[in-house]
């Protein structure tokens, strides 16, 4: 039995509470998917994290172009836990489509790979993500990882420090793992600057957190 649909001006109260900690200019990425089930889990974990866009490299073609159709979908719906009806989703046909829209939007992008040679490659919590304006957080396919071409035209690597005998996350999973550190920091610089360079501070930090009340202040 599904639960009653909150009322508008409920959907409308909420909407306001996040906007303020939404991350600008934060795009995930997710690189040739192989499981549809795999898109809705990213597209919960970018809703629920404040990261702004989901962008989906998708050569088989398995989601649609229009996002109102995506929106749609039940599979996609449904393992999103509804989230894909309130996160902008863009898919692409390649890779390299997917960087010349990103670059020419001025993003630089970084690549969540383990075991990658001849790119700087560093540990998660050693990265600085606030860095770059524009932003966008590359993952790889379940099967396959990401893709040479993706790491050839990336900043750097990021990985995710590994203590068991299995050495590998699912992408549900490293993403919200991933996405946790990177917006995290974003926040927390929106709550200090206004502006790039660490410009523009202001006299009052924005709150970083929502209180389980919902209360923003």
């Amino acid at each position: 039995m599904e639960e009653p649909a909150a009322s508008k001006p409920t959907v409308r109260k909420r909407a306001e509470e996040i906007k303020p900690f939404q991350c600008k200019h934060l795009i995930a990425v997710i690189e040739n998917p192989t499981d549809v089930k795999n898109i809705g889990t990213v597209i919960r974990n970018v809703n629920a994290l404040g990261v702004e866009k989901v962008y989906v490299v998708d050569p088989r073609r398995s989601l649609p172009d229009d996002w109102q159709d995506l929106r749609e979908r039940k599979s996609v719906s449904k393992t999103s836990v509804s989230a894909v009806k309130w996160t902008f989703v863009k898919r692409f046909d390649s890779t390299d489509d997917c960087f010349d829209h990103l670059e020419r939007k001025g993003f630089k992008s970084i690549v969540t790979s383990p075991h990658v040679k001849g790119k700087r490659c560093i540990f998660l919590h050693e990265g600085d993500f606030t860095e770059h304006s524009k932003l966008a957080v590359w993952f790889g396919s379940e099967a396959l990882g990401i893709s040479d071409r993706a790491v050839e035209r990336s900043e750097m690597c990021v990985s995710i420090p590994m203590f068991g005998m299995i050495e590998s996350l699912n992408l549900g999973t490293s993403s919200g793992i991933v996405l946790y550190e990177v917006a995290k920091q974003r926040r927390e610089y929106q709550s200090r600057f206004r502006l790039r360079k660490r410009r523009g501070e202001r006299k009052t930090p924005l709150p970083t957190v929502i209180m389980p009340n919902h209360q923003t202040s």
